[in-house]
Order: structure tokens, then C-alpha cells, then sequence
């Protein structure tokens, strides 16, 4: 799926702000639906996505009409869900309203959704009178009654005309932080990620959509399926000040051994930053909805990786277990780094997955998509248990997603805030050979040492090849808090990823998180040293 189209259908428009609702008019409409109303929990889920799992996968969806599937972006943006027939909107006490998307374009699978109140669900007709087809040149009444919705988006009482939360294509969602801004995505689930065949993107075929009690919460349960699983999710979603939280709960049935099973998996993008400048034809100095893989270990430790656009795709995985926290954060806040005022990429939310019980053994795993343009996305980060899943067995995973500016729980000791990269050796001084350059800046925790001008500040640094020089530590008094830097030079004219890890210390004591890196050298043709000729 075009990461763009995506992004737009559900209503970034290029990503500024969420763009304006029309007002809810006075008096709404109630929701069409069809069929009896039926029991439903989420045991009577969890028994038909474990029924399902014993049968053949679903036969694909039928074909759109062509003048749905035909449409261009102008024309599939210009049908609108009207807001008086959203869910709810009858209940003037109701914190949350639903509006639904069309079918069209890109988003050909059908899904089925549901309204459910006291124990009871009931499926929700497809009517055209719900959508205005403004300048889409679609004809609503000519439309098939048994059509089906694209998915849905939710808006809180705090705001009617900015949707916080929607769940759009396959198993994709994504919610907004305080900014109101949306950016990264998550999935359900991922299977066979960065592998030698094509990914499998498992679909949320139908959604059960829970009438908001008094409290401040909306459930949503979603049936996944696809030809290695099925699956039964709770989704709890509240909005905080703070940004949109879920509690997720998981049920999945695997109808297949699955090699490489991606559990909360986070899907962003990362096309340059300040440690990857390589889009000089763009005139931003950076580009991306999140900057950095942050992980809280099992152990204790916190674990910064800043992403990269790589050459060749690129893989990692990141043993732990029991897991703390894990996300795809988006630290760096400040307009100024990016001039964007289009999609302000200073506004994107970080998304942090905390889980919940034990996960037991695994890893966290981190792929990085070689990408030239902003509208893919090319990073994914999940957890992959050490289990192997197989076909008969129910596995459960919970855990809650906070999407915040930043995550809520933070490292004790300084983070990293800017990692800056650039070619090695001694200002003034011709190159002999080639050595690339990392420098790290940290702040918070124990910075500014004013109470301990004395303590001698060390950088600790391992790599996995080559030889590291120049190394330094030094107080960074812009930022309050200290600079490390340090040249490597690979050990010979190989291209092997080179993984770094490096932490500041005083008095034998950790002062920073770890930071951690993985540098492909440049191929030898392209390893110029720059020298000067008056040198």
C-alpha cells in the first residue's frame, strides 16, 4: 500500500493537521443495521477465531465496482462520511463517536462492522446516504447495498472535528498525541517481515464497535485473519491529555508453522536525519515520523538506536527477555530541524509498547527499507518470540500503547539527543586514511555535573570491527549536558555492517542510556579523504 495513500485516506491531507469535520447537524441520524442482534463477548471472539483457524483461509474478497476501484486520489478524498450519522452521536454523553470509511481506490477489502450495547451486536448496513460523494463522480444509489465499509475513525468529545484514532487497511491503525497529529502507524500482527518471500499482511476482517460507558474508554474488538493465523483483539482506547492510549489484548490461532511471527509490531519512516544526510536534492534538512528504536530490557537496561536509511535492507534483532518497553520514538521536537510546515514532522507522536505479564524469551526486532522518498514507509520494529508459533496451539499477548510525544517511561540516566556522523581524522592535518566520525550528544539524568565539576567523565566504547581513535568526552554547555565523539576505521575495504555501542561513565558508574549503532562503510571507490591542497 502507497504509504500516502494511507496516510490521506485517513484524513491527514499532507499532514499538517487533521483536517475539519463539517459541524454535526442538529439533529443526527440513527445508524442503519441489518440482521438480528446477537450475543457477543470477547470469549465468543476468541472461539471463532480459534473455529476459523480449522478451516480453509477465506476465499478473496470480490472485486470492487471499477468505478470505486478506478478512482483517482482527488476523487477517493472527496468522499466524506457525513457526520450526522456518526455512531453515537445520538448520546449527548457519549466521550467518543465513530464515522466509518468507503471502499475505493487502495482500500479494496471488505470489513465488516458491528455496534454492540448490553451483551448484544448487531451488524452495521452499508447505506450510501451515509457518505456524501461530493466531486467523486461515484452515484451512491447505484451502489450494491452488501458493499461494506474500508474501516473507521474515532473522535473524542474534547474535539468533534479532529479524529484521535482510525483503523484502515489490513491490520493498520494509528492515533494522534497531544499534538493531534498522526504518524506512525501499528499493526496487528506481522508474519515473515524482511524475509527471502513476500511478507504476509494479515486483514482485520470485521470490527465490533462498544457503546462508551460513563467512563472515559471505548472497546473495540477486531477478528484477524489471514493463511498462517487467525486472531481475537480487545482494543481499550482512551484519550489522556498526554495522547491516545490502548490496552490490547491478543488471542492468536496459527493455522501454520510461522518462522517469523511479529507481535505489536510499528510501522514509520525514516528517509534522513542529522546521522544520515544522503537526500541533498531535498531542501530539509531532515525527514522523518520517528528517529530512534528505544528499548527498556528485561534486565533494566535502556537501549537507543538511532535509525538509518540504509543502501541494502537492513535487519536486526535485539535478544532480550521479558521485555520492559520497547518503540519507535520521535525525540527531536524542534521545527528548526526539519522547516516543515506542511507536514510538520516536529508534531509526529512517538509510539511506546509496554507489555503486559510475561513475554518470556525473544527479541526485538528492528527492519530498515532503503527508501528515496517520504511516502514509504521503510522502518519496522517488533517483538518475535523465541516460541515458535504452531498450528493448534492459542497464543495470548497484552500489552498497552501509549502515543505520546514522548514515551512515558524515560531512561533514569542521560538520553541520547543528537547522533551526527561525517567523515574522520584531525581538522588541519591531511588524512592518511579513511575513518568516519560519530559524535553523541547526551542531556538530562546526572547533566550538568554543577555539583561535580570534579568527576572525570569517560566515554566507554566497543565495536565489532576495525579500530576506534580520537575518542573524547567533553561538557556541552548549549545543550547542559556532554558530547562524546570518536573515529572508526573499518578494517579493511569490506562493506560488512560494523556495530558500535558506547556510554559515558564517571567514578566507574553508567551516567547515560547505551547507545548503539550499526555503520556500513562506504565501498573503497567512494572513500575520499578530502584533503586540501594547501595542506
Amino acid at each position: 500500500m502507497n504509504r500516502r495513500d494511507f496516510l490521506r485516506a485517513g484524513t491527514i491531507l499532507g499532514g499538517a493537521f487533521l483536517p475539519l469535520s463539517p459541524l454535526l447537524a442538529a439533529t443526527s441520524r440513527r445508524i442503519p443495521t441489518t440482521g438480528p442482534r446477537e450475543p457477543f463477548d470477547h470469549a465468543w471472539l476468541k472461539g471463532l477465531a480459534r473455529r476459523l483457524s480449522e478451516q480453509p483461509p477465506r476465499e478473496a474478497p470480490p472485486e470492487l465496482p471499477a468505478t470505486l476501484e478506478d478512482l483517482s486520489w482527488d476523487q477517493y478524498q472527496a468522499i466524506g462520511f457525513r457526520p450526522d450519522h456518526a455512531l453515537w452521536a445520538q448520546d449527548e454523553e457519549a466521550p467518543f463517536r465513530a464515522q466509518l470509511f468507503h471502499l475505493g481506490r487502495n482500500f479494496k477489502q471488505p470489513v465488516r462492522i458491528y455496534t454492540l450495547r448490553d451483551g448484544q451486536a448487531q451488524e452495521i448496513a452499508y447505506d450510501p446516504a451515509m457518505f456524501d460523494f461530493g466531486a467523486s463522480g461515484i452515484e451512491g444509489e447505484r451502489l450494491d447495498e452488501r458493499l461494506g465499509f474500508a474501516g473507521f475513525r474515532l473522535h473524542h468529545r474534547d474535539d468533534w472535528q479532529r479524529d484521535i484514532a482510525a483503523f484502515l487497511g489490513a491490520s493498520y491503525f494509528r492515533a494522534v498525541s497531544d499534538s493531534l497529529q498522526y504518524g506512525l502507524s501499528a499493526r496487528g500482527l506481522a508474519i515473515d517481515t524482511a524475509m527471502n518471500r513476500p511478507e504476509e499482511f494479515p486483514d482485520f476482517t470485521r470490527f465490533w464497535l462498544e457503546r462508551p460507558g460513563d467512563g472515559e474508554a471505548v472497546d473495540v474488538y477486531a477478528l484477524l485473519e489471514s493463511p498462517s493465523v487467525t486472531g481475537a483483539y480487545r482494543f481499550r482506547i482512551r484519550n489522556p491529555e498526554a495522547g491516545v492510549v490502548m490496552d490490547v489484548d491478543a488471542a492468536l490461532y496459527p493455522r501454520q508453522r510461522i518462522e517469523r511471527l511479529g507481535i505489536a509490531p510499528l510501522t514509520s519512516m525514516y528517509l534522513v536525519g542529522e546521522n544520515d544526510r544522503d537526500a541533498g536534492w531535498d531542501w530539509r534538512p531532515e525527514i522523518h515520523d520517528s528517529d530512534g528504536l528505544a528499548m527498556h530490557t528485561g534486565d533494566g537496561e535502556w537501549l537507543w538506536r538511532p535509525l538509518t536509511n540504509p543502501r541494502q535492507l537492513r535487519f536486526n534483532a535485539y535478544a532480550d527477555t521479558n521485555p520492559r518497553g520497547f518503540g519507535l520514538v520521535q525525540r527531536d521536537h524542534d521545527f528548526d530541524h526539519y522547516q516543515d510546515d506542511g507536514v510538520f514532522y516536529d508534531r509526529r507522536p512517538s509510539l511506546w509498547v509496554e507489555p503486559k505479564g510475561d513475554w518470556g524469551a525473544g527479541s526485538v526486532q528492528l527492519t530498515e527499507i532503503p527508501a528515496l522518498d517520504e511516502t514509504f514507509d521503510n522502518i519496522v520494529a517488533f517483538w518475535h518470540p523465541e516460541a515458535p508459533a504452531e498450528p493448534g496451539q492459542e497464543m495470548r499477548f497484552g500489552y498497552r500503547l501509549y502515543w505520546h510525544a514522548y514515551p512515558p517511561h524515560q531512561p533514569p540516566r542521560a538520553r541520547c539527543v543528537a547522533t551526527r556522523t561525517g567523515l574522520g581524522g584531525v581538522v588541519g592535518q591531511p588524512r592518511e586514511y579513511f575513518s568516519w566520525r560519530f559524535v553523541v550528544d547526551f542531556r538530562g539524568g546526572p547533566f550538568p555535573l554543577d555539583d561535580r565539576a570534579d568527576l572525570e567523565v569517560e566515554p566507554v566504547i566497543e565495536t565489532s570491527a576495525g579500530r576506534v581513535e580520537l575518542t573524547s568526552a567533553r561538557p556541552l554547555e548549549a545543550i547542559q549536558g556532554y558530547r562524546a565523539m570518536f573515529d572508526v576505521i573499518p578494517p579493511d575495504d569490506g562493506t560488512e555492517p560494523i556495530n558500535l555501542r558506547l556510554y559515558l561513565e564517571g567514578d566507574d558508574q553508567p551516567l547515560t542510556e547505551i547507545w548503539i549503532y550499526q555503520w556500513t562503510p562506504p565501498p573503497a571507490e567512494e572513500r575520499k579523504l578530502h584533503n586540501p591542497a594547501h595542506l
